[in-house]
Order: structure tokens, then C-alpha cells, then sequence
């Protein structure tokens, strides 16, 4: 077979960013998908990968995704990247539109996106043995914690969809994988979630030794999928160090009790 394809959505910064570009000096065919068309085409410059601007919480947008693709042949690799955090509200005041918004993007824009795909990737399938579909969520999908209500409960959807769908996709050579990040230090995560406060958005990583990067999180989604078609990762799961839990991380240098 040729070079193989993968689709990456939230592409246009961050984690998605990161992802298209190890792809890229790995030697795959990249789409990556995002809203913003000028840092996608930045991205298309600075790497090759194929482009499509769109907004996943819409029905045509993801049509038109998949119509581009199929004119591209079988897709080998979705990975759903895009997501967001809106607001640090208790349950009791936090803005319902908030809520909405995260489970468009977090939850509904993924099963869009991998009901609109799924052929493309049977093709993959087909052609490479294997296929995969590998959505990032994040450790707010396991553990609750305080101020995290609509996002908490947007990635344990997401959770629960990669855990229905690895159930009802067994049988085909299709890998389900979830990746749940803990703390990734990227340049519009908590900014986008404290409606652009750069003090608060600061602050979470005050004093924070090494929290992860985007270029973490995108070894491991690579790594991931391209591991032997037989090996599954079903749940990986990547927290810094200094972070023990949503609601416990470490400020300061860590030592060792001797």
C-alpha cells in the first residue's frame, strides 16, 4: 500500500498542531481540521499536510469534510483532538450555554465526525489490515473535581462514547483509543476557558515544575497508532508528575524524602 492517512482534528493550535506535525516527519498523509482557516494555513505551509477549514458542531461542515476526503482514497487514522473548556462555575451558577457549547464540541462534534468517517476508515481498513480512531478527552473524564461540572461531565460522555463504540465497532479491525491528558501547559487552553483572563489562565501553571506540552501528548498519540495493528491502547492516560489528581498538583521543585 502507499503512505498512509490520518485526519486530525482541532488542528489549528496546541495539541492538534502537534500532531499534524509529528505525523508529518513521520511520513503520513495529514489532513487537519479547524475553524480558523489563516493558522491552518500556516500549518499547511510550515508542513504540507492538507487542510480543510471547519466547524464540527455543524452538520454540513462535516459533510463536506467527508466528501473532500473521499476524493482522497481511505482513511487510515481519525484522530478527534477538538475540544474546549468553557468557564470554572459551580454546577449551581455556571452558564447553561457553556454546558452546551462543551458538548457540542466535546462530545456530539466527535460522534459527527467518526459516524461521517467510519466508511473511509473500513477502507483504511481494508487496505492497511487496520484502522483507528483515537479521541482525546482528558483525566476531567474519570475524576470530578470542583468548578468542573459541564466540563467534567462533556469528557465523561466522551469517555463513555469511545467506550460504546469500541463495543460495537469489535470484530473489525478498528482500534478504539482514548487519550485522557492531565495538565498540558498549550497557548489557548486556559485563556479560551477564563473567556481570555491571561492572569487567571496564567496562574494554573504558576510555579508548576514541567507540566506537559502539546509535543507530549502528540508522541503518544502517534505512538499509539502506530503501533502493530494487534495492539490496542485503550485507555492512556498521561498526568506531569507534579500532578496527582485534577485537584492536586505539586507548586514548587519536587524532592525526594530522604
Amino acid at each position: 500500500m502507499g503512505v498512509k492517512r490520518v485526519v486530525v482534528t482541532g488542528a489549528s493550535s496546541g495539541i492538534g498542531a502537534a500532531t499534524v506535525r509529528l505525523f508529518r516527519r513521520n511520513g503520513w498523509d495529514v489532513t487537519g481540521v479547524a475553524r480558523r482557516a489563516d493558522r491552518l494555513d500556516a500549518l499547511a505551509a510550515e508542513t504540507g499536510a492538507d487542510v480543510v477549514t471547519a466547524d464540527l458542531t455543524r452538520q454540513p461542515d462535516v459533510d463536506a469534510l467527508r466528501a473532500h476526503l473521499a476524493g482522497r482514497g481511505p482513511v487510515h487514522a481519525l484522530v478527534n483532538n477538538a475540544g474546549g473548556a468553557f468557564g470554572m462555575a459551580s454546577v449551581e451558577d455556571s452558564d447553561p450555554d457553556d454546558w452546551t457549547r462543551m458538548f457540542d464540541v466535546n462530545v456530539v462534534a466527535v460522534k459527527r465526525v467518526t459516524s461521517a468517517l467510519l466508511p473511509l476508515l473500513r477502507e483504511g481498513a481494508v487496505e492497511a489490515g487496520h484502522a483507528d480512531i483515537l479521541t482525546v478527552t482528558s483525566i476531567a473524564g474519570h475524576l470530578a473535581y470542583e468548578g468542573g461540572g459541564g466540563y467534567n461531565a462533556a469528557k465523561f460522555a466522551a469517555h463513555a462514547l469511545m467506550g460504546v463504540l469500541r463495543l460495537e465497532l469489535a470484530g473489525e479491525p478498528i482500534r478504539v483509543v482514548e487519550v485522557a491528558p492531565g495538565m498540558v501547559k498549550t497557548e489557548e487552553f486556559s485563556l479560551t476557558r477564563f473567556g481570555g483572563d491571561r492572569e487567571r489562565a496564567d496562574a494554573v501553571y504558576e510555579n508548576v515544575p514541567d507540566p506537559l506540552s502539546a509535543d507530549d501528548i502528540a508522541q503518544a498519540i502517534v505512538h499509539a497508532i502506530e503501533l502493530p495493528g494487534h495492539v490496542n491502547l485503550d485507555l492512556v492516560t498521561i498526568k506531569p508528575v507534579a500532578q496527582a489528581a485534577p485537584h492536586k498538583v505539586i507548586r514548587g521543585a519536587l524532592t525526594p524524602k530522604l
